[in-house]
C-alpha cells in the first residue's frame, strides 16, 4: 500500500519545478485496491473485468469525497490495460501511461455542470461511431450528471441504450433523483457510502507518514469527524492545516483554522444555562459579543453543542471532543435530565429563527438566552423529586400520616416525570414556598390509552403531522358518561388548540375516540397547565397545610 502511495506521489510531484499540486489530487488512488470503503463496489467491478462481463454503461453516486471519480477512472484504465492483473490496471503499459498523463484521446471526461446542452452530447453521438485509436474501448466518463438539460438526456438516451461494442459510458452522480428513470434503468447503479472515521483516520495517517507530516491522534480523528465521511474533505482540511509552513498539526490548530469556537466559553455558557445562572451567563454572552462574534453563529454552537451532549448521553459517542472536554461534558449531565436538553434545543432552534427576522439581533439573542436561564423552563424540580414521590406513595395507599383519605382520591400520574406547567408567581419557588398539586377524583383507564397512543401514532402514519404533533404526551380520561376529556400535562397552546377545533380535525377525534370506548361521545381537551382547582375537602386542606402543599381536587 504504502509503495503505491510513494509511486504515486513521485508521479505526481515530478521535479521540483512543477507546480504545487493538491494533497487530494497528489494521493488520488491508482487501483481499486487503494479506493477507501468501498470494497463493496470495488470487488464486484474486478470479477466483471476478470470474467469479461463489463456492462455498457455504469452509474456510480454517492455523496462528494467518497471515490466516485476515481473509480471511474481507475475502471476506464482497467478494461483497457495490456497487463491487467486480477481486475486492476498495471499502470506501467503504454495505455495506463497514456492515460495518466491525460493524453490517451480514447479516453474521455466531461464535466456535465458546464457541458450540458444538446450539443455537447450530440458531439458524443458523432464520435461514438469512430473505432479506438489505442484502446480497446472508447469510455466517456460524465461527471454531474444529473446536470444536463432534458434535452440532452433525450439525445444522450438512444446511444446509452445499444452504444457500439466499443463504447462504455460511466456516469457519476451526487443527485440520483434527478436522473430520468429512462436513463437510470439502462445503468448499471453503485451506490458510494460514506467513509468510515477509522478509515479515513487510516488513510491520513499514510498521507501524513508520505509527506513528513506529524500529526496527532486527537487531530485525525477530529478532521475525520469534520470531513463527514467525505475522504476528499478530509485532504483538503489537512491540507489547510500545513500553509503556514508547519509540518505540525495539533487539535487546537484545526479547530482555529475551521472556525470552531472555543470549548470552555460554549460549555461555560450551557453550564450557565442549565444552572440557571442569569448573571454569569448574560455576562459570558455579552463578553463573545463584544469580540466580534455574531450572535446566530453563538446560537448554533451552544445547539450543536448541546446536540453532541445528548449523542454522548445516549451513544457514548464522543465525536471531536477531547478526554479532558468529555469529563466536562460528564461533570455537565450530572445536573442535567435528556428532556431537558431536548427542550432547550428546541427552544434554542426557536430562538434562532426569531434572530433571522430582526432587525436587533444581539438584543434577541440575550433575550432568549435570559428566557433559556429563568427557572420557569426548567422541567428538573430535582429539589421536590423524593418528596413528591414520598407524597404520592402516600395518598395511592390511602393514608396520610394518622389520617385515612377515601378511596376516590388519588394523584393523577406521577407528577415529577411531567414537566411542571407555568406556575403561578407566588407559588413558583422550589424552597419553602407552597406548591399547587392537582389531585384528580376520577377514573382512568390505562388499557384505553395504551389504545389511544397508538391511534396518535396512526395520525402520524397517515401523513397528519399536525394533528400528530400536538397530540403528543396526551392522554384519555373519562368526565362522565358523555365527556371524555383529552388531557395536556404539558400544557394546550392557542395554536395547538386552533388546530385541532378545526371542524375536520374535532369530528375525526370524536369518531376515532368513540370507537375506542364502543359508544358515541363528546370531547373536551384539558389542559392541565391552566386547570384551576375545584373544591378542596377538609382533609385535604389539612394535608397541604401539614406539607406546605396547594391542592387542587378536580371532580369529573
Amino acid at each position: 500500500m504504502r509503495a503505491a502511495f510513494h509511486r504515486k506521489a513521485l508521479l505526481y510531484k515530478g521535479s521540483d519545478n512543477l507546480a504545487y499540486t493538491a494533497l487530494y489530487r497528489k494521493f488520488r488512488p491508482l487501483k481499486f485496491n487503494e479506493i477507501v470503503g468501498q470494497e463493496h463496489i470495488t470487488q464486484t467491478l474486478k470479477n466483471q473485468i476478470i470474467s469479461n462481463r463489463v456492462g455498457h454503461a455504469y452509474l456510480l453516486n454517492g455523496v462528494r469525497g467518497t471515490g466516485k471519480t476515481s473509480t471511474a477512472k481507475i475502471l476506464a484504465r482497467a478494461i483497457n490495460c495490456l497487463n491487467s492483473v486480477d481486475g486492476e490496471p498495471c499502470n506501467e503499459c503504454d495505455i495506463c501511461k497514456a492515460t495518466l498523463a491525460g493524453t490517451l484521446t480514447d479516453i474521455v471526461e466531461m464535466d456535465a455542470a458546464s457541458n450540458n446542452s444538446v450539443e455537447d452530447i450530440r458531439t458524443i453521438r458523432e464520435e461514438v461511431n469512430f473505432l479506438p485509436t489505442m484502446a480497446k474501448y472508447r469510455v466517456y466518463i460524465i461527471d454531474e450528471v444529473h446536470m444536463l438539460s432534458t434535452g440532452a438526456f433525450n439525445a444522450l438516451l438512444k446511444t446509452l441504450e445499444e452504444p457500439p461494442e466499443h463504447v462504455k459510458f460511466i456516469l457519476a452522480t451526487t443527485e440520483p433523483q434527478k436522473l430520468p428513470a429512462t436513463i437510470l434503468s439502462r445503468c448499471q447503479r453503485f451506490d458510494f457510502k460514506k467513509i468510515s472515521n477509522s478509515d479515513i483516520i487510516k488513510r491520513l495517517k499514510i498521507v501524513c507518514e508520505e509527506s513528513g507530516l506529524n500529526a496527532t491522534e486527537d487531530a485525525l480523528k477530529i478532521i475525520a469527524v469534520l470531513s463527514e465521511g467525505a475522504l476528499r474533505d478530509a485532504l483538503s482540511i489537512l491540507e489547510r492545516c500545513i500553509q503556514d509552513g508547519s509540518n505540525q498539526i495539533t487539535e487546537e490548530k484545526i479547530k482555529d483554522l475551521v472556525g470552531i469556537p472555543n470549548f470552555d466559553i460554549i460549555n461555560e455558557i450551557t453550564t450557565d444555562i442549565i444552572n440557571n445562572n442569569v448573571v454569569e451567563c448574560l455576562n459570558k454572552v455579552n463578553q463573545v459579543l463584544d469580540t466580534g462574534k455574531d450572535a446566530t453563529n453563538i446560537l448554533l454552537e451552544i445547539v450543536k453543542y448541546l446536540r453532541d451532549i445528548l449523542l454522548f448521553q445516549t451513544t457514548k459517542d464522543e465525536g471531536i471532543y477531547s478526554k479532558n472536554e468529555i469529563e466536562k461534558i460528564k461533570d455537565l449531565l450530572k445536573n442535567v435530565s435528556k428532556e431537558r436538553i431536548i427542550k432547550l434545543i428546541y427552544k434554542l432552534s426557536e430562538l434562532e429563527n426569531d434572530i433571522k427576522w430582526s432587525s436587533q439581533k444581539n438584543i434577541m439573542f440575550q433575550a432568549g438566552i435570559l428566557r433559556a436561564c429563568s427557572p420557569d423552563e426548567n422541567n428538573g424540580i430535582e429539589e421536590l423529586e423524593k418528596r413528591l414521590n414520598n407524597i404520592e406513595e402516600k395518598i395511592n395507599s390511602g393514608k396520610l400520616g394518622n389520617t385515612e383519605i377515601p378511596t376516590s382520591v388519588k394523584i393523577t400520574e406521577p407528577v415529577i416525570n411531567n414537566p411542571i406547567p407555568k406556575i403561578e408567581s407566588e407559588t413558583k419557588k422550589i424552597n419553602n414556598q407552597s406548591k399547587t398539586l392537582d389531585v384528580k377524583i376520577g377514573k382512568e383507564d390505562p388499557k384505553i390509552n395504551e389504545e389511544w397512543k397508538n391511534l396518535v401514532n396512526q395520525f402520524k402514519a397517515e401523513g397528519k403531522i399536525m394533528i400528530y404533533t400536538n397530540l403528543l404526551n396526551t392522554r384519555l380520561t373519562k368526565i362522565n358518561d358523555l365527556f371524555i376529556g383529552i388531557e395536556f400535562p404539558n400544557g394546550l397552546t392557542p395554536f395547538g388548540k386552533t388546530i385541532l377545533e378545526k371542524s375536520e380535525n374535532m369530528n375525526e377525534l370524536v369518531n376515532k375516540v368513540s370507537m375506542l370506548y364502543g359508544k358515541e361521545i363528546k370531547i373536551k381537551l384539558v389542559d392541565l397547565a391552566k386547570k384551576e382547582s375545584v373544591g378542596e375537602t377538609t382533609l385535604l386542606e389539612n394535608f397541604a397545610k401539614d406539607n406546605n402543599l396547594k391542592i387542587n381536587v378536580i371532580e369529573e
